[in-house]
């Protein structure tokens, strides 16, 4: 079986407030939902009719039965969630202050699993057969899950590869080396995303007109800059764009990357525009902003038609 995409990354059990607007001492109930990364990249895609697999690793403990049989709810296949045999499935907590302040509390030591997916773990064959490949720079803070990253991107002679920034500074021993390996899987990628600060790791500026110029210097065909309540910028070699937000009362903003990720996805897909799957990936990141979980509130088709343009 060929997947339409596959993923190689983090994944979590998220543990999120049901109280809002307090710190997480104050918190007195959470809600339990599928997370990470990759991993909700592949759920939203999966919501939206993509035939989707993630490759990541679980800790042999009871989160880790939790997190297949999720992912097989979500339509998503875990034949790639492999289990460390002493290491923790990874948690993470957030407080929620809308509009956009969402701390996360990350429970990923000594090591998280998905940090030791090694390259002789990977099939070869299915990544580069997938219509679309996705990674993260997350995947890039460490051993070996750095070395099978750029591995599966070596077996890519085709489709669309997609190297999501996604830089979070307190998974990188000496993060003077992210933007070494950025510009790395960029060499493989044929769509880079990221927000203002997430491109500058790779690019070295803010500014999303010179950063996704850069950014297509670097080879990639598609530079999707994030900005946040300005949109979001789409450049390729023949246009700019700027893709207006789309407007929503925000409860938590932590999964709408995600949601964009899986939606972008699908647009691509279809063969549409890049502006054009940059609308639909705006609108989903909108509709699970304005919801609590992650993965457990990724839109359908028809639940994005509802969404306002």
């Amino acid at each position: 079986m060929s997947f339409d995409l596959i993923t190689i990354g983090r994944v979590s059990v998220d543990l999120y407030p049901e109280q809002i607007g307090v710190p997480l001492a104050e918190v007195r109930t959470f809600a339990k939902s599928l997370g990470g990364s990759a991993t909700n990249v592949s759920v939203a895609a999966a919501r939206l009719g993509v035939r989707s697999a993630v490759i990541t690793k679980v800790g042999d403990d009871p989160f880790g039965p939790y997190v297949r049989d999720a992912l097989r709810g979500f339509g998503v296949d875990p034949r790639w969630v492999g289990t460390h045999p002493t290491l923790r499935t990874p948690i993470v907590f957030c407080e929620i202050f809308p509009p956009d302040d969402f701390p996360l509390l990350f429970y990923r030591e000594p090591k998280a699993p998905d940090m030791t997916i090694s390259a002789d773990e990977l099939d070869l064959d299915a990544v580069a057969a997938a219509r679309v490949f996705w990674t993260t720079g997350t995947g890039l803070s460490d051993e070996p899950s750095r070395t099978a990253t750029l591995t599966a991107l070596g077996a890519r002679s085709g489709g669309i590869t997609v190297h999501d920034l996604d830089h979070r500074p307190v998974f990188w021993a000496d993060e003077s080396e992210a933007g070494v390996w950025a510009r790395e899987a960029l060499r493989h990628a044929t769509v880079a995303v990221g927000n203002c600060d997430e491109v500058a790791v790779a690019v070295e500026s803010r500014d999303p007109h010179e950063a996704s110029a850069a950014l297509l210097d670097l080879g990639v065909e598609i530079a999707i800059v994030k900005q946040g309540p300005a949109g979001v910028l789409v450049r390729t070699a023949d246009a700019v764009v700027e893709v207006p937000p789309v407007e929503v009362e925000v409860v938590n903003g932590l999964g709408a990357g995600d949601a964009f990720g899986g939606a972008l996805v699908y647009g691509l897909l279809q063969g549409w525009e890049p502006a054009r799957a940059v609308r639909l990936a705006n609108a989903a990141g909108a509709y699970v902003a304005s919801k609590l979980a992650c993965a457990d509130d990724m839109p359908t088709l028809d639940q994005l038609a509802e969404v306002p343009a």
